[in-house]
């Protein structure tokens, strides 16, 4: 199907988007957003539902998350101290674009490829 030509994309717009794809792209991210919207809240629930991320490659990506405004770390004061990791108001509105993609992934590429 032929779409006629329309305005060409704007180099903010660009900039921006290879900005959000450079977050999302970075290795685990996805997968450990997809776990904190499938309810995991302590690091070893992110270590469940996250098969194959090593505890270092864990723990960065979280501080990084975090960083980004993605992750909300919480500590809650109590013997042991319990800490909490949850999805921001920001990582919630992304979580709209990555479930299609996760879905897409499922359905196109095979296992092998992934």
């Amino acid at each position: 199907m032929s779409r006629p030509p329309s305005d060409p994309v704007d180099e903010e717009t660009c900039q921006r988007l290879l900005r959000a794809i450079d977050i999302i792209g970075t290795r685990w991210t996805g997968p450990i957003l997809i776990a904190a919207a499938r309810g995991a809240r302590r690091y070893k629930d992110y270590r469940a539902l996250v098969p194959g991320i090593s505890d270092p490659q864990l723990t960065l990506r979280l501080k990084q998350l975090q960083g980004r405004g993605l992750i909300e770390r919480t500590v809650i004061p109590s013997t042991p101290v319990q800490i909490t990791y949850a999805l921001t108001p920001d990582a919630e509105e992304l979580i709209t674009v990555l479930r299609p993609l996760a879905h897409w992934s499922e359905r196109h590429l095979p296992p092998d490829e992934v």
